[in-house]
């Protein structure tokens, strides 16, 4: 049976930020809202938690999970960034973007895409999952929430809660959210490919 927090949107209650961080630190898959839909989120160095996470989103290792991160420089402590993809990284972020980069060390080789040695990495520009992340002082994990029964975008926590109270160890409820993911923009080329539409406007990456 999963808990249930309801934490403003707009300015996230502390003491609840500190108990979804250990809920989180204790090997707990939580749902939050995000700039995009909502998404399942666990700690990066938890292997049971990102296999759970994995088992409840159905899907296998060979499907990218992405980064949350807190800002541009822990994006380059996990992947290796020059300078045409700063520029690029600095222009869209915060925002509904997921991209698509070269793993560093720093990334547990579980998470990186097997063959390619790459892993996704984005930057929400929303509150509450900014100060989560700020509380635990490392990326997350996540995969858009999305039904594996009916393979639709879950962005109304009660409607959550009614479908995967059994399968979560945490809801945050922050409101609706967008029914949009991410946009998703490999940037490993010499040009960025645009690899999933989204919430995010491609135009800003010269697509």
């Amino acid at each position: 049976m999963s808990q249930f927090f309801q934490i403003h949107p707009d300015n996230p209650q502390l003491r609840l930020i500190k108990q979804a961080a250990q809920i989180i630190h204790g090997g707990g898959v939580v749902a939050l809202p995000t700039d995009s839909s909502y998404a399942l989120v666990c700690h990066l160095d938890d292997k049971a938690a990102v296999e759970k996470l994995r088992r409840i989103r159905g899907i296998d290792e060979k499907h990218h999970l992405t980064l949350l991160c807190r800002d541009l420089s822990e994006i380059a402590e996990y992947a290796r960034v020059d300078n045409k993809q700063f520029r690029l990284l600095k222009a869209t972020t915060p925002g509904p973007f997921t991209v698509i980069l070269e793993a560093t060390r720093a990334v547990p080789r579980r998470l990186s895409h097997p063959s390619r040695k790459t892993i996704g990495l984005r930057v929400p520009e929303h509150p509450i999952a900014s100060a989560l992340l700020e509380e635990l002082g490392q990326p997350l994990i996540s995969a858009t929430l999305i039904c594996r029964d009916d393979g639709e975008v879950m962005n109304d926590a009660d409607t959550i809660r009614d479908r995967m109270e059994k399968q979560l160890d945490l809801i945050i409820d922050g409101g609706a959210c967008s029914l949009e993911p991410t946009t998703v923009i490999d940037l490993t080329g010499a040009e960025p490919v645009l690899m999933r539409q989204g919430r995010g406007n491609p135009a800003l990456f010269g697509i």
